[in-house]
C-alpha cells in the first residue's frame, strides 16, 4: 500500500524559545521514519512563535486560546494525513524519533501511547510527585476502571491513525482530553500499543505551562481527568453493585415473607426492599449511561432487544398489578381500623416492593425507548 502521510499535529502558547528546533525535530523525525507528512501548529500565542513556525514550512493555524483539547478539536478538520502524531512543542518530546510509532501504526495499530514510564526521563524533567504519586495513581485508576494496560496515560506525545482520531470524537478542551483518548480507545476496542519515549527536561529560559499557571495547576490538571474518567464509566459504580444489591434485597424480602429468621423480621424486609429499589435502579441508570455513547454497538443491540417496549410494559403492569393485590387485603384492614395501623403486613410489604418495582420498569422502559427513538433520529 506504500508508506502513509503523516500529520504531526501539535498545540503552541508563546513558544518562540522552542518552535524552530521543534519544526526541525519534526522534519528530521518524518525524514528518518520515511515518510512524507505535515507539520500542523495549533496556536494561540501572542510572541513570534506562529511567524517562526511558519518562516519554517509549518502550517499554522490560528485557534482561540481555549485549552490543549479544544486547540486538537480545532485543527482536525485541517489534517490530510493517514497517521497523526500529537505532542507538544516544547521539545520534552523527542519528535526526531517518531518511528517506532509509524511502525506500530504500520503493523496495524489503531491508537499508540507513548510512555515515559518505560522509557528514560532525564534527571529534573519530571516533578517527582508526578513521577511517583500522579501517574502512578491516576493510570492504575484508570486501567481499574475501564480494564486497560496503560503505563502512563498522561504522556503527551502519541499516534493514531486518522480514522481513530474521527472515531475518539474528542469532546474534552482542557488537560483532561489526554485521558479522555485514551480510555475512548478502549471502550472502542481499538488496537493500542505503547512506544517508551525519551523524556527531556525544560530548555534553560523556558517554564512549563503547569509552572506559568502555578502551584494548584498540576492538581487542577489530576481533578478533570478523574473527573472525565468517572464521567465515561459510571456503569462501573452501578451495574454490579446494583445486581448484588437487587440480590441481596430481593433474598431478605423472600426469605423473611415468611416469618422471623434468627434476628431478622420486618425491619430486615424493610432493609431489603431499600436494597432491592436501590440495586435496580442502579442497574437501570448502568444501562442507560452504556447507550447514551454506544461504544459498543453490538451491546447495544442486545439491551434494544431485551429491554424492548412490549416486554418492559407489560413486565411493569403486571408487577404493579400483583404487588396492588396482595396490597388491597392490607389498605382494607388500615381503613376500616379508623387509619391505625397495628402491625405490618409481610405480604403488604412484598406488595409494596412488587408496585415500586413494577413502576420502575414501566417509567425505564419508556425512557430506553426514548433514547433509542432519539438516537435512531440523529442517525
Amino acid at each position: 500500500m506504500g508508506k502513509k502521510f503523516v500529520s504531526i499535529v501539535v498545540p503552541a502558547l508563546n513558544e518562540e524559545l522552542t518552535i524552530a528546533e521543534f519544526v526541525n525535530w519534526c522534519k528530521e523525525g518524518l525524514k528518518k521514519a520515511g515518510v512524507d507528512g505535515e507539520i500542523i501548529i495549533a496556536d494561540s500565542s501572542t510572541d513570534r512563535t506562529a511567524e517562526i513556525a511558519g518562516s519554517l514550512g509549518a502550517k499554522v493555524i490560528r485557534v482561540s486560546k481555549r485549552g490543549l483539547g479544544q486547540a486538537y478539536k480545532d485543527v482536525i478538520g485541517h489534517i490530510r494525513g493517514d497517521y497523526v502524531v500529537m505532542g507538544d512543542c516544547d521539545l520534552t518530546y523527542d519528535f526526531r524519533d517518531i518511528k517506532p510509532f509509524i511502525d506500530k501504526l504500520d503493523e496495524g495499530a489503531d491508537f499508540v501511547m507513548g510512555t515515559r514510564m518505560k522509557g528514560d526521563i532525564e534527571r529534573g524533567a519530571m516533578p517527582k510527585l508526578h513521577r511517583w504519586l500522579g501517574i502512578p495513581v491516576t493510570t492504575f485508576i484508570l486501567n481499574l476502571l475501564y480494564g486497560s494496560r496503560y503505563s502512563d496515560i498522561h504522556c503527551g506525545m502519541r499516534a493514531m491513525t486518522y480514522a481513530a482520531l474521527k472515531r475518539i470524537n474528542l469532546e474534552s478542551s482542557s488537560w483532561e482530553y489526554a485521558s479522555e483518548m485514551t480510555l475512548k480507545a478502549v471502550l472502542l476496542k481499538l488496537k493500542i500499543a505503547e512506544v517508551p519515549i525519551r523524556f527531556y527536561k525544560d530548555r534553560e529560559g523556558r517554564l512549563s505551562h503547569h509552572k506559568r499557571a502555578g502551584w494548584f495547576s498540576p492538581w487542577l490538571a489530576a481533578w478533570i481527568n478523574m473527573k472525565v474518567m468517572f464521567l465515561y464509566t459510571p456503569g462501573f459504580f452501578l451495574m454490579l453493585p446494583g445486581f448484588i444489591s437487587f440480590a441481596l434485597g430481593v433474598l431478605l424480602v423472600v426469605i423473611l415473607v415468611r416469618g422471623q429468621v434468627f434476628f431478622l423480621s420486618v425491619h430486615g424486609m424493610l432493609l431489603g426492599i431499600a436494597l432491592a429499589i436501590l440495586g435496580y435502579s442502579a442497574v437501570q441508570m448502568a444501562v442507560l449511561s452504556k447507550v447514551i455513547y454506544d461504544f459498543d454497538p453490538d451491546q447495544t443491540k442486545k439491551y434494544k432487544r431485551f429491554f424492548s417496549y412490549n416486554k418492559g410494559v407489560i413486565l411493569g403492569i403486571l408487577l404493579s398489578l400483583a404487588g396492588l393485590s396482595m396490597l388491597s387485603e392490607f389498605l382494607f384492614t388500615y381503613i376500616n381500623s379508623g387509619f391505625f395501623l397495628k402491625e405490618i403486613s409481610r405480604f403488604a410489604l412484598l406488595g409494596l416492593l412488587l408496585v415500586i418495582v413494577g413502576f420502575q420498569t414501566f417509567t425505564f422502559t419508556l425512557v430506553f425507548q426514548m433514547l433509542m427513538h432519539k438516537k435512531e433520529a440523529d442517525r
